[in-house]
């Protein structure tokens, strides 16, 4: 599953087209447990998550959800388009204790917008052999939390070229038709396994839909964050990783 919840996976995808509309407005309970051969205990952190759905949108605070990004705090799924919060300050004044003088001149405080083209849309479902695409089963079903779950392979190939499929059970009655948290499935994940490493393994599945409650005004980002693309994050990024490297040498 290295793929689905890979921080790479957040780079490069940019406009829209008519979004099928869901009604669902409520909220997304899972639990996550051990399923490797690795028995470990789940940190307390991550033993629950939780994510909110206003028809088209989707957004959570859950680490688990940031694809080891460990900046993010917020993302939201509004349609095509996401929106990832991000707080660099400690990183920025690491680098500028170090002499380390960044062309980005911004907040530290960033908001990583990208939004999706047709193109992108279309392209996730057409087999490759390198990076990721999703083949959706048909026929294949299976109740989760009360819910009917469809069933999906996301095909990830590594870079000696081998797959690695990871299945997702998924509704697509709920949220955007395309959901850039969970790699671009339609709707909402409900159940799927993440791989660590070394035999561990750990499974979120989804213990209960709650319909209700959630009001648009709760899909709102906090505020203080100054927005920049997926393109100028990507060269803010590399330079920072470049600099990271120098001063690690």
């Amino acid at each position: 599953m290295k793929k689905i919840f890979s921080f790479a996976a957040m780079v490069c995808l940019a406009i829209g087209s008519l979004l099928a509309q869901n009604n669902f407005k409520g909220t997304i309970s899972y639990s996550v447990t051990s399923t490797g051969e690795t028995a470990f205990t789940v940190p307390d952190q991550i033993a629950t998550a939780e994510v909110k759905v206003y028809d088209s949108k989707v957004l959570t605070s859950n680490q688990l959800f940031f694809g080891g990004n460990p900046f993010a705090s917020n993302v939201l799924v509004d349609g095509h388009k996401q929106y990832v919060c991000m707080d660099l300050s400690q990183l920025f004044m690491y680098l500028s204790s170090n002499d380390v003088e960044l062309d980005y001149k911004g907040s530290s405080k960033i908001l990583v917008t990208q939004e999706l083209t047709q193109s992108d849309i279309d392209s996730l479902t057409i087999p490759v052999t390198e990076g990721f695409y999703i083949e959706y089963v048909a026929g294949e079903t299976k109740s989760i939390a009360g819910q009917t779950a469809k069933k999906a392979v996301i095909h990830s190939f590594g870079e000696d070229g081998t797959d690695a499929p990871t299945t997702v059970w998924y509704t697509d009655e709920m949220g955007p038709d395309v959901n850039l948290i969970f790699n671009g499935i339609k709707g909402v994940a409900l159940e799927y396994s993440m791989d660590l490493g070394e035999g561990r393994q750990i499974t979120l599945s989804a213990t209960e839909i709650k319909s209700g409650k959630v009001k648009e005004v709760d899909m709102l980002l906090p505020s203080g964050y100054e927005s920049i693309s997926q393109e100028e994050f990507s060269a803010l990024f590399k330079q920072i990783q470049e600099e990271l490297e120098y001063l690690q040498e």
